[in-house]
């Protein structure tokens, strides 16, 4: 009898460990996975030309050319007053505000983490030089290169210039910062091009941590303050700014954990809007991805707890019986876009490496990897991520 329940905690002992451990490999896993359509998605967008704010005007903006400019997406005009300031609907997208700089921007993401990514999987500079055609026009160019603020971002209509909540339209930086660690790394960029685009990125960080609106979005409850921190950080370490980013580490552990993740590893102020769904995943994502970015050998976030319990893997064990089965979903579907979540989330993925657990990387393995809705796109960040996980492999 003993020997018979020795056996049977040894196999429950052994399934257990095989069901969170991972392969032995998972980045040769994940390059079995996405390498085929990732190379052929690169290969088109080898001869894909530069696109930059400048190659698209609004008439409503009160910026430069050069000047990013992103209109509210909740904001319609009044139906009592057509030609008076715009109201708020909250989670109803209107599709007739100015957009174009916001997709330029996310194309540049997409071009760049393609490009690169291709290129870390063939080692073939063809990607990495087409890469830098599109970081030059961006960030080099002084004809074509974007301002370093977001003065313009998300104006709305006889109320606002710009806002300070419009800082989160720059989160699509974040694969193109990636990518240039990368190219960085394999020396497939000059150092001068690495000044230009580390000065410019310098530049903007100054300006997220000094101006109203980058401090307004730093103290921003909800998801907004978290990928300000996200944000913040990582510009923080592609400049070499350890103070900034040491402030970024404090902020994730002394306000952002706190005040937005409750101890059963929900997050209240996502759950109360018209789209909480989808929101509970873009919050998660920011801070998986804000973890991922901000540890070390001497700073662990992905581990850090706080006093009542909050932590980045009980925020991601509360969202994955979701995400493996919508159907326990237990509040109202999304007002728009209910049939397009989830996808591949990032925060799975980052998670089954941290973590070691391969019912995470099912979680990522089983959903859409190369996304086509605008919506989508939009609200899903590190949409490549051999850039991070090549880092650790």
């Amino acid at each position: 009898m003993k020997n018979l329940k020795l056996l049977y905690s040894l196999s429950f002992l052994f399934l257990t460990f095989s069901c969170v451990q991972p392969k032995k490999n998972l980045y040769n896993d994940t390059v079995s996975i996405l390498k085929d359509s990732l190379l052929l998605k690169a290969q088109k967008n080898l001869s894909e030309p530069p696109i930059t704010l400048t190659a698209a005007i609004s008439v409503r903006s009160m910026g430069a050319p050069n000047e990013f400019f992103s209109e509210g997406d909740y904001w319609w005009p009044d139906p009592q007053n057509p030609s008076g300031a715009y109201v708020r609907k909250d989670g109803m997208t209107n599709l007739d505000n100015f957009t174009a700089h916001r997709k330029a921007l996310m194309r540049l993401s997409e071009l760049c983490g393609s490009l690169t990514s291709a290129f870390l999987i063939t080692k073939d500079t063809a990607y990495s030089n087409a890469a830098k055609k599109h970081l030059n026009a961006w960030f080099v160019n002084d004809q074509t290169k974007m301002a370093p603020h977001l003065l313009y971002a998300q104006a709305i209509q006889g109320r606002h210039s710009g806002r300070g909540i419009g800082i989160i339209d720059a989160i699509h930086f974040i694969d193109v910062v990636q990518s240039v660690r990368q190219l960085e790394k394999h020396n497939k960029i000059s150092s001068q091009e690495l000044t230009e685009i580390k000065k410019w990125f310098a530049s903007f960080l100054k300006w997220l941590t000094t101006h109203k609106y980058g401090l307004d979005e730093k103290v921003h409850p909800n998801n907004h303050g978290n990928w300000w921190n996200t944000q913040v950080a990582l510009y923080a370490k592609f400049t070499n700014n350890d103070s900034i980013l040491d402030f970024c580490r404090d902020n994730f552990k002394n306000k952002i954990l706190p005040s937005q993740l409750s101890t059963t590893g929900s997050f209240p102020l996502e759950l109360a809007r018209t789209k909480p769904y989808s929101y509970s995943l873009f919050n998660l994502d920011g801070i998986v991805i804000g973890a991922q970015i901000m540890s070390d050998e001497d700073h662990d976030l992905w581990s850090f707890t706080t006093a009542d319990g909050k932590s980045v893997a009980k925020a991601l064990e509360y969202m994955a019986p979701f995400v493996a089965d919508k159907s326990k979903w237990f509040l109202k579907p999304n007002v728009m876009y209910w049939e397009d979540f989830p996808v591949a989330q990032p925060a799975y993925i980052l998670g089954a490496f941290r973590f070691k657990r391969t019912d995470y990387y099912d979680l990522w393995k089983q959903r859409k990897h190369f996304l086509e809705v605008e919506e989508v796109k939009r609200n899903v960040l590190l949409k490549f991520p051999l850039l991070w996980l090549a880092e650790n492999k």
